[in-house]
């Protein structure tokens, strides 16, 4: 009888809220599913579009997988951990790990075309080249020309604005960006998009949580 009435007392209960869980992305299979581990549990294989234990796995891209957990979506590097305890607020926000050189890098968009930005808090504006800005159909004609000193000596870039910044499950829109003639190998993600966000630097992971 005891036992009967401990079962009941868990199916009544359901199953604990993985946002009260630590989930780690302990590997990645391709581009066909992520492996997961919570609170340091044994490792489970999750497919693209599968829910384990409220886990949905959305996409996997160059290494990192996307989750949803809790409505919300998280960027997760291979050996990263999303931790959140119990009655935490809900804010979306993202964790990266540093390089090797110790840069963030990380996927994200910008107006909805899929864009690898660089975390750079020395720079005002998110950054982008001209080839960038076409690709995203942006119209450097309506900017507003700006001097701007670099390593190279002074030149003209234009600043814009951008309809929609992406990061990981964070969007913030009406951000200001500025478009450069010379080549980058990614887009620079400025303080016009940082200084929304809450940043959290933790040895080589750094979070950053949506302030409003």
């Amino acid at each position: 009888m005891t036992r009967i009435i401990a079962l009941l007392l868990v199916l009544a209960c359901g199953p604990i809220p993985a946002a009260a869980a630590d989930i780690a992305l302990i590997g990645v299979m391709g581009d066909k599913g992520a492996v997961l581990a919570i609170d340091g549990g044994d490792p489970k294989a999750v497919k693209v579009g599968q829910t384990w234990r409220g886990i949905t796995v959305l996409s996997i891209e160059r290494g990192q997988a996307t989750i949803e957990v809790d409505g919300k979506r998280r960027l997760l590097q291979i050996g990263q951990h999303y931790r959140q305890a119990a009655g935490a607020d809900n804010r979306d926000r993202i964790t990266l790990a540093a390089d090797s050189r110790g840069m963030f890098v990380a996927e994200g968009a910008i107006n909805g075309i899929p864009t690898r930005f660089m975390v750079d808090t020395g720079a005002t504006y998110v950054g982008l080249s001209s080839s960038d800005a076409a690709r995203m159909g942006i119209d450097v004609r309506k900017g507003r020309p700006v001097v701007m000193q670099t390593a190279n000596g002074r030149v003209i870039n234009y600043l814009v604005r951008l309809d929609r910044v992406r990061l990981g499950g964070i969007e913030i829109t009406g951000v200001d960006g500025v478009v450069g003639d010379q080549d980058m190998p990614l887009a620079l993600l400025g303080m016009s998009f940082l200084s929304r966000l809450e940043m959290q630097r933790d040895g080589s992971s750094m979070t950053l949580i949506r302030r409003f």
